[in-house]
């Protein structure tokens, strides 16, 4: 499912879509490092996940969106809201206006 999404995301739609809908203006697409680096981490995850406990799975989770969200401005929760609603609040926060 992973390797199928960093496929479709890099189709030239959904890189339009990000480009008019996100604070992503000048986005080309990931690089081949990028996606490979994407399905390895995924791959990560589901074998964590299946080896941890529910609760802490879904603790780990928030928690990595939360750093994300303070580290960088972004996170997959923003990233899928931003393709579906965009918001020009979020917008401006992510490009620090």
């Amino acid at each position: 499912v992973e390797a199928a999404w960093e496929i479709l995301e890099n189709t030239q739609a959904v890189i339009d879509r990000y480009r008019e809908a996100t604070a992503a203006l000048g986005y080309n697409g990931d690089s081949i490092l990028n996606s490979a680096s994407d399905v390895l981490m995924m791959a990560a995850g589901y074998w964590l996940a299946q080896r941890l406990p529910v609760w802490l799975s879904v603790v780990l989770v928030i928690a990595l969106e939360l750093v994300a969200l303070w580290a960088v401005r972004d996170n997959l929760t923003l990233n899928v809201w931003m393709l579906l609603a965009p918001n020009q609040h979020i917008i401006d926060w992510q490009s620090g206006a």
